[in-house]
């Protein structure tokens, strides 16, 4: 019992180590922030906890007026969402979209104002448990946003992008190597339309990945770890 207790003492002290180096090397360190608890602190704090260390990237899941309100003047690096309710609204009406990005991303974008790098039309829309219910939204959205932002001078300032859960991967159970992969045969061809916007407009490709889910799962992950 000892033993399993050093093993895992250990593990948690290289994953600490890990950590420090990355933010002690300089390499860029992001958060999520998301307002899904019933205990949340106040944004005025979590942002003095990120500076204080060395966060310089954070991902909104929505555009909370408190959260965006304690960003100003700092120099965290923002990307700020629209939740996948929206997508339909947004991608069905023009003057919505104008008005999201008026209120929430021009409203905050000007010198000593927000950091805004991003706009993420949505979060993991083509997971396969949302069972195709944002497909025909997201696209139509994002050409949308992008206009919204062309037209308020910010197109080439802050970027839109669709972040994807890693399971718009498929790789074929007759082949299973990274070499044999494709986008999900249901939505492949969205997908590279998607890809193509994205790259028509200078714009990342964002994929979600979970390797902390996936070993867990594969159960090869220390327990000590988990429990953390």
């Amino acid at each position: 019992m000892a033993e399993a207790r050093v093993l895992d003492f250990n593990h948690i002290f290289m994953v600490f180590l890990v950590f420090v180096s990355m933010v002690s090397s300089g390499t860029s360190v992001g958060v999520n922030w998301g307002t899904m608890a019933t205990h949340q602190l106040p944004p005025d704090m979590v942002v003095q906890l990120l500076e204080d260390n060395k966060f310089d990237k954070v991902k909104l899941f929505e555009a909370d007026e408190r959260i965006l309100g304690a960003l100003i003047g700092t120099h965290i690096e923002v990307m700020l969402a629209i939740p996948n309710y929206m997508l339909q609204e947004m991608s069905e009406d023009p003057m919505a979209a104008a008005s999201w990005v008026e209120a929430n991303v021009t409203s905050y974008h000007y010198t000593g104002g927000v950091n805004i790098k991003y706009v993420a039309v949505g979060n993991e829309p083509f997971l396969q448990t949302y069972n195709g219910t944002f497909l025909k939204y997201t696209l139509p959205a994002l050409r949308n946003i992008q206009h919204a932002l062309n037209h308020q001078g910010l197109g080439s300032k802050v970027k839109v992008t669709v972040p994807f859960n890693a399971d718009i991967y498929y790789s074929p159970d007759s082949n299973p190597k990274p070499s044999a992969g494709d986008f999900r045969p249901e939505i492949r061809d969205l997908t590279i339309e998607i890809i193509q916007f994205l790259y028509l407009n200078d714009a990342p490709f964002t994929v979600n990945i979970y390797p902390f889910l996936s070993l867990l799962w594969q159960r090869v992950l220390p327990r000590g770890i988990c429990v953390l």
